[in-house]
């Protein structure tokens, strides 16, 4: 008779020892895995050190690991600085840009409120101002020198007043309008201003060149006593300006005097005062009107 072509495993000795073991294990298996749950739940302080080897052993492990993700981030962190380096010198250079547009802004602020506080000063005098005004402009393309203010009759401007910054002299008014006033500067050729040296009583006659710089002339002939650097300023002498003003200051030593650099420039000049005529009876009592003498400077012109 042919033997059966399936065979069951318990005619194998073999094989049923093999599931006989398998059984035996799992349930060993369990018993421990059951014991150890016990002891875990009961005193888990137990298996402290079998955790602590456990984490020493993993220690070096994680160390590596974390060791070349640092390094992969630093390397993406320079990839990434390096490629938007361009964009931020771009915009860090803007930035200087605008701060250095803002310190020039807040330097002229802070230069306009010195020369403001000087021209409240210069009001706090013994001489009221008659009006306080912008230079509107002057003129630089003739030898004649003019300038211009934005005050005029309707603020009590008169010829003859003299015009002051807060530095020192800068003209006289020559004509007037409404609402605005043409001014002699001290430069003009047909400019003459009686000045003393500061440190003393020489007197001289200041006359203007057409150049922007004044013929210092001196009264008394003979050795010239001036000195480079002196200062000199208005004497009063002739009614129109109060004595002690700033005129200049002496560039060139001559036979008979100097040149000298205006100390109130009008190029740098701002705001002006205009004041009244120091002494009005004085220019009457010369003979010559302020508007006739005025008038034929006109004509020479």
């Amino acid at each position: 008779m042919a033997p059966s072509s399936s065979r069951r495993s318990g005619f194998s000795r073999k094989q049923q020892y093999s599931v006989f073991t398998g059984y035996l294990l799992a349930t060993l298996g369990a018993v421990v895995g059951l014991g150890l749950l016990t002891i875990s739940l009961w005193q888990p302080s137990v298996f402290q050190p079998l955790r602590g080897a456990a984490s020493d052993a993993a220690s070096p492990a994680g160390e590596a690991t974390a060791t070349v993700r640092a390094g992969g981030n630093n390397t993406w962190d320079s990839i990434a600085g390096y490629w938007n380096a361009g964009s931020q010198n771009a915009a860090l250079r803007r930035e200087i840009e605008v701060a250095r547009i803002r310190l020039a802004e807040a330097e002229a602020v802070e230069t306009e409120n010195r020369r403001l506080k000087a021209l409240l000063g210069l009001a706090d005098d013994e001489v009221q101002p008659i009006a306080a005004t912008r230079l509107v402009g002057s003129s630089s393309a003739s030898a004649r020198r003019f300038a211009y203010i934005g005050v005029g009759k309707s603020d009590g401007i008169a010829i003859g007043m003299p015009v002051h910054s807060e530095r020192g002299v800068i003209g006289r008014v020559l004509e007037t309008a409404r609402g605005s006033s043409r001014v002699l500067l001290l430069t003009d050729s047909e400019s003459v201003l009686p000045v003393r040296r500061a440190s003393d009583q020489t007197v001289a006659f200041a006359e203007g060149r057409g150049d922007g710089f004044l013929r210092i002339r001196l009264i008394n002939l003979g050795l010239n006593p001036l000195e480079i650097g002196d200062v000199f300023v208005t004497s009063g002498a002739g009614g129109y300006y109060r004595p002690g003003v700033a005129v200049a200051v002496l560039s060139e030593k001559t036979s008979d005097g100097g040149i000298a650099r205006l100390i109130a420039e009008p190029s740098a000049t701002n705001y002006v005062v205009v004041e009244p005529i120091y002494e009005p009876l004085a220019v009457e009592a010369s003979g010559v009107s302020v508007r006739d003498e005025l008038t034929e400077q006109e004509l020479n012109d």
